[in-house]
């Protein structure tokens, strides 16, 4: 059923993320590509976010990343995968993680996709800290699996 999870790329990076080697369709007929890019915004004392700044238990993390590799290749018929994460600054408009998943068909890719971001950012050890404009830090708590 084409590419087995030994070709799987998984892996935690501090550096930036390069997508375009990770869309290969492995000859599917659907690519499914989720980036989770640190967004601008403001909180409520005004202050702009300017990064994001990830730390991980990268043992643990990867291990993990592997085993939701593995139930999502269990559940779809999945031909190429790629799952990235950064730690370390990551700023504005830049991605943070990449979930690139090959299919036969779209619909699988698309679920696929979804199911590997939701539960590596739910269970992953990767943890994330804000980085505000006037240099002060908040760290982002509890399950981020809908952020």
């Amino acid at each position: 059923m084409g590419a087995d999870k030994d070709e799987d790329l998984i892996a935690l990076r501090s550096t930036p993320l390069e997508i375009g080697s990770l869309i290969d369709s492995g000859g599917g007929g659907a690519v499914a590509v989720f980036l989770g890019i640190t967004r601008g915004e403001t909180d409520a004392a005004g202050r702009n976010l300017v990064a994001l700044d990830y730390e991980a238990y990268p043992e643990m993390a990867l291990e993990q990343m592997k085993r939701l590799a593995a139930e999502a290749r269990m559940r779809w018929p999945i031909l190429r995968l790629a799952l990235l994460h950064r730690i370390g600054i990551v700023g504005v408009g830049q991605p943070s993680v990449v979930v690139s998943v090959s299919t036969p068909h779209r619909a699988e890719a698309f679920e696929a996709c979804r199911f590997l971001i939701d539960r590596v950012k739910a269970e992953a050890a990767i943890w994330k800290k804000e980085v505000w404009s006037d240099g002060s830090t908040s760290w982002v708590n509890g399950n981020i699996a809908a952020r």
